[in-house]
């Protein structure tokens, strides 16, 4: 039987009985759209994670204190005395790949000015931090190194405190506010960078050096991490490599020693929160898979009744010289155009929904021709599949049998 009249015969069949063809579509319809909406929020926010990540910049390094075991007893990693000041020099003067270095302290408190309030972080590090994290200066400027060694008490705010404690008209250049209880006077503020995907607000901080948060606010010698940017994210591996043995070595520890530190940069960051996005993409892929699933026996149901129905065309087609082959090709080629056409409409109403989750949720979403193709494949071998086996007891009718079917 010829493809052109494959279609015409498939096409009469369907718009014969439209409104059962429309709802037998219409469980591949959902399916495919149900495929492309998922995987497209979950390609989205793996993409957002990853951007987030990249963000702060793919040749950061951190290093932090490694959890200690005292008398039995496990200790927190901020508890944990194992990295100085002295690291943080000893690295800047020894190691070869290092970009730039910097403590890194942070406490959470309220800011007061006059009789406003509000809840924020204090992050802390020397001059070269703000480079090291990818802040920008706004307005005023960065603290000095004579600053830091004097432990002044100055600062830089970030803009959601800005808006919430000074307002738009008053400039908080100069302004003192006081950080649980410690005066501040503010010398800088901060572009704005707007929430991460893990919606913290990165605009709600105050910067001041390392020396006057740990004096004033910790009262400890210790430092809570250190943070490293590498001259090339090519060369990370070489540059943890490297700090692991000049900390190794400014720590004194013997070969048969375990760390007493951990490094962490962004390439492993990406990497395990890219192993979770893609659990969450086979998840979210397979839940809406079901549903195309349970179209095909949509499908499958509707041929079935198809084929009752027209027991006596198929019996006068092949007493007219029609073989078994022509009649499963005939019922095999409607599912599969049923299966098609929903495919189409689900294609489109699943950018559609992906479009308004996007808009209406503010949900990072993106849309790939991958996601579109595979859908659109599964949802062919869906109407193939399901269709098989009722366009095969079609062919398979005895043709006298066939013609006596009241």
């Amino acid at each position: 039987m010829k493809f052109l009249i494959l279609i015409k015969i498939a096409i009469a069949a369907i718009w014969r009985n439209k409104m059962r063809s429309f709802l037998t579509m219409l469980g591949i319809v959902i399916g495919v759209a149900a495929v492309i909406a998922m995987l497209a929020i979950g390609y989205g926010s793996n993409a957002s994670i990853r951007e987030t990540i990249s963000s702060m910049g793919t040749n950061l390094i951190n290093i932090m204190p490694a959890s200690q075991n005292r008398g039995g007893v496990n200790q927190r990693r901020s508890a944990s005395p194992t990295l100085v000041v002295e690291d943080v020099t000893f690295l800047k003067n020894n190691s070869t790949l290092i970009d730039a270095v910097s403590p890194e302290l942070d406490r959470s408190g309220q800011i007061v000015y006059g009789s406003s309030n509000w809840p924020t972080t204090i992050y802390s590090g020397n001059e070269d931090y703000p480079f090291i994290k990818k802040y920008e200066i706004e307005t005023g400027r960065i603290y000095t190194a004579k600053e830091i060694k004097t432990a002044a008490k100055v600062c830089l705010i970030g803009q959601t405190i800005i808006e919430n404690i000074f307002g738009e008209d008053e400039d908080p250049i100069g302004k003192t506010i006081r950080f649980n209880n410690i005066p501040f006077k503010i010398i800088g503020t901060l572009k704005e960078k707007g929430d991460n995907t893990f919606g913290q607000d990165q605009d709600d901080m105050v910067l001041a050096p390392y020396t006057t948060v740990m004096k004033r606010l910790f009262r400890q010698t210790y430092l809570r991490a250190i943070v490293v940017s590498a001259k090339s994210e090519d060369y990370i591996d070489e540059t943890s490599a490297e700090i692991t043995e000049l900390l190794r070595l400014s720590h004194k520890l013997n070969d048969n020693e375990d760390d007493d530190f951990e490094i962490r940069t962004q390439e492993e960051l990406i990497s395990n929160f890219g192993s979770i996005s893609e659990m969450m993409l086979v998840l979210l892929g397979s839940i809406a898979a079901i549903s195309l699933v349970v179209g095909g026996i949509g499908i499958m149901n509707i041929m079935y009744v198809s084929v009752t129905e027209r027991t006596r065309e198929i019996g006068l087609r092949m007493a007219v010289g029609g073989k078994g082959r022509d009649i499963l090709r005939q019922f095999l080629f409607e599912a599969l155009l049923l299966s098609i056409l929903g495919g189409i409409i689900g294609v489109g109403v699943g950018i559609l929904a992906s479009n308004i989750v996007e808009d209406v949720l503010n949900w990072p979403v993106l849309i790939t021709t991958k996601s579109i193709l595979l859908s659109f494949l599964f949802c062919t071998f869906i109407g193939v599949f399901f269709g098989w086996y009722p366009a095969r007891k079609a062919s398979a009718l005895n043709p006298i049998e066939a013609l006596r079917h009241e």
